[in-house]
């Protein structure tokens, strides 16, 4: 019984935490100072010397109706939510008409979901074994190295190391690129040298940053949990260094990293809006930076319902196996 409570209220906080980042995705564009569909025809009337008033009419009304603007604001707002939870449909993009926004995020999401994935990953797998050790053996001169390393990288801005490394191996050393380009098509060798030369650095520039988090993170944890009265009785009873830290520090440290782990993977639909811009990446970062310079609200409010759904889907698995993870939680 206690099961099924917590599976409702979970689905329902699921439901709640969907509505209303809709409700706002919608809203909000719509306090912009401009006009899509203005500057469309704007657009259009400066490229032509003479337009019919009644044909610019014409225009402004189908614009209207193909962008979900026609009607009253509470007409659009039941006709986007329609759009998205039925038809699955975002409308055209302003930015790329007539193109359709599911289209292009299509081909956006592999590119920020390779980039940021392969980063999100690596950076946890690096900075947890280099927290742990630093945690649990923190009397170590090495431990207190990688923690004063951490601390130094945290802080930095991402895109920071980016500006960094591309002045370092596109200007100095000109290893890599300037931007992102890729070349080929197909899986040939010449198409997978180029997106992993292309990828590297803005990898990078997320992996140091992202490893500095994970390193202090774990070694708070593993540091505590060390100091607990069954880790101290481990030690009494003979067991190896090595062992205690793998059998009885490790997994518990780990919970929450895990944890942190699923909703990291969950934003990584939001792209990685400064390092796409700063390498020509083509990924969602660069669609949302576009669709909020060109006012472009079907763009917006795409990229941007994905991400919602991704973050609040990965907090609802989490919380779903989390009692599976750790046998000291119950569903209540």
């Amino acid at each position: 019984m206690d099961f099924y409570k917590f599976l409702l209220s979970r689905i329902l906080t699921f439901v709640l935490v969907v509505f209303i980042g809709i409700t706002a995705v919608f809203f909000v564009p719509r306090f912009l100072p401009s006009d899509p569909v203005e500057a469309m025809i704007g657009q259009l009337t400066s490229k032509s010397a003479f337009m019919d008033p009644k044909a610019i009419e014409t225009m402004r009304t189908t614009l209207n109706e193909s962008f979900g603007l026609q009607g009253s604001l509470l007409q659009q707002y039941f006709g986007f939510f329609k759009r998205v939870l039925i038809t699955h449909d975002f409308g055209p993009s302003l930015a790329n008409y007539p193109a359709p926004v599911g289209e292009l995020i299509g081909r956006a999401l592999p590119w920020t979901m390779g980039l940021l994935l392969t980063s999100t990953i690596i950076s946890w797998a690096i900075g947890n074994v280099v927290g742990l050790l630093a945690g649990f053996r923190k009397e170590k001169a090495y431990s207190k190295l990688l923690e004063a390393i951490s601390i130094a990288l945290y802080p930095i801005p991402y895109y920071i190391f980016a500006l960094v490394l591309i002045m370092v191996f596109a200007y100095i050393v000109p290893i890599f690129p300037l931007s992102s380009t890729f070349q080929g098509d197909g899986f040939t060798w010449e198409r997978i040298k180029s997106l992993v030369v292309g990828s590297t650095l803005p990898a990078l520039s997320m992996i140091l940053v992202g490893t500095g988090w994970w390193v202090i993170s774990m070694k708070t944890l593993s540091a505590g949990i060390a100091e607990e009265d069954y880790v101290h009785f481990a030690r009494l009873k003979g067991l190896k260094e090595r062992k205690i830290m793998s059998r009885y520090v490790l997994p518990n440290a780990a919970l929450p990293q895990v944890t942190m782990l699923a909703l990291q993977l969950g934003t990584i639909f939001n792209g990685a809006l400064v390092t796409e811009i700063l390498f020509g990446y083509p990924g969602v970062g660069t669609l949302i930076y576009t669709g909020i310079l060109q006012a472009d609200y079907n763009l917006i409010m795409g990229t941007i319902t994905i991400s919602i759904l991704a973050v609040a889907g990965a907090t609802f698995v989490v919380d779903f196996l989390y009692p599976f993870l750790d046998p000291r939680v119950r569903y209540k």
